[in-house]
């Protein structure tokens, strides 16, 4: 609708004339909620809560990839999300230094969200950093400078030789999938969101000593502070069978219950929590969201979803043949890309083995839903319980939660 001011008609009266009404700008809305809640706590004039807005797009980091990421596969289905999310292991930072060792500048973590067209359902697939692949080429910041592939490469390096941008191009040669928007988030943002948060509620089911690195943690069910929560998301030793994918279990529980905290609770309607959450955000992460009020509409979208249809799932999976202690895809891998290039829920065979931030209990797998169908009927391996098979029983068993070190 043309924003253009239309002429006075002379020939009809005042009174009762209707006033043409604007197109409702969603990007103005986010914004509107934000400084309400914001001039609620009564602590701020009208200017500081548009120089605090200022400042949380000042903190954000802006790194347009673009000129880097080529031959992009196109999108198949208009209007869904893909987000792709790393955590960096970086420890050069404030409040980066967690502990003894000096970060590889690795991407610790690697999660492509997916947020349907239709924003009623969320699904976030896990690829383990140990993941063995053929990286293809990537490129400088110039555009031109080619930074060369590597065969049977961990899928973790990518983003050391040439950061978010390489990790972007290798998930979409490899996969078909079409990356909208990334975010990396430091060690110390996701320590800052979950204290201004007032904690996330996890269960250990039994002591976690790990000496090398400073990390102790009591059994019991309790709210972590980010200190806690890191050491709970990042810790491999002592715990279950000290393998990556049993450590992305326990991060996807943990992002679970963080969900789970914010949109059942209203946590960041609390003016105080939404400023220091939105501080911590701002400050560490890097993305090529242009601002908050574009990351805070997209948050928005699910609050209209269920938890139950917010599922975390990882890439099937089986142990190398030619490098012990590294994992490769099994074909299976496919039929999970081909959901997501078209749209699709997460199918029965996917959501057996998954976590949604409805329950992180006895049935974690919710009510996505979904056509069993889906699975690859050129693998043989479609039905295997470890990687997600038949829908008899949805979510993870009592004995993989015990594999992962949960409750």
């Amino acid at each position: 609708m043309s924003d253009e001011v239309t002429p006075k008609d002379t020939s009809q009266p005042r009174r009762g004339r209707r006033r043409r009404r604007r197109s409702p700008n969603p990007k103005r809305a986010v914004v509107r909620v934000i400084v309400a809640s914001l001039a609620s706590l009564g602590l701020l004039t009208g200017v500081g809560v548009a120089l605090l807005y200022d400042h949380w797009n000042g903190n954000l980091n802006f790194r347009e990839v673009d000129k880097q990421v080529k031959n992009r596969p196109e999108k198949v289905v208009q209007g869904p999300l893909n987000i792709l999310v790393m955590g960096s292991d970086t420890r050069d930072c404030d409040g980066c230094k967690v502990d003894g060792e000096a970060g590889g500048g690795l991407s610790d973590t690697t999660i492509l969200i997916h947020l349907s067209a239709d924003r009623d359902l969320a699904y976030g697939i896990s690829v383990p950093r140990d993941t063995l692949v053929d990286r293809p080429d990537c490129y400088e910041e110039d555009g031109t400078t080619v930074i060369p592939g590597e065969q049977d490469a961990q899928w973790n390096e990518a983003y050391k030789v040439g950061g978010p941008a390489c990790t972007i191009t290798q998930l979409e040669q490899l996969s078909g999938i079409r990356v909208d928007k990334y975010v990396v988030v430091n060690f110390a943002g996701f320590k800052g969101m979950v204290d201004a948060l007032g904690g996330v509620e996890v269960c250990i089911p039994e002591d976690i000593e790990d000496e090398e690195h400073g990390i102790t943690l009591k059994a019991g069910t309790r709210e972590l502070d980010g200190d806690e929560s890191l050491a709970y998301v990042r810790v491999r030793h002592n715990v279950a069978d000290g393998s990556d994918t049993q450590r992305i279990k326990r991060q996807q529980e943990f992002m679970a219950a963080m969900i789970g905290k914010v949109l059942s609770t209203g946590s960041l309607a609390r003016p105080d929590q939404l400023i220091g959450f939105m501080n911590a955000a701002s400050d560490s992460i890097t993305t090529d969201f242009r601002n908050i009020a574009r990351i805070a509409r997209i948050a928005k979208s699910f609050t209209g979803i269920g938890l139950d249809d917010i599922a975390f799932v990882t890439t099937p999976w089986e142990e190398s043949t030619t490098d012990p202690g590294r994992i490769v895809w099994t074909p299976r891998v496919r039929a999970l890309w081909r959901l997501v290039i078209n749209d699709k829920p997460l199918s029965a065979a996917f959501l057996e083995g998954s976590i949604t931030a409805g329950s992180t209990g006895e049935d974690p797998a919710g009510g996505s839903g979904g056509d069993a169908d889906e699975s690859d009927p050129a693998d043989p391996s479609s039905t295997s319980t470890e990687t997600g098979g038949g829908a008899d029983t949805p979510g993870l068993s009592e004995d993989e939660r015990e594999r992962a070190g949960l409750c």
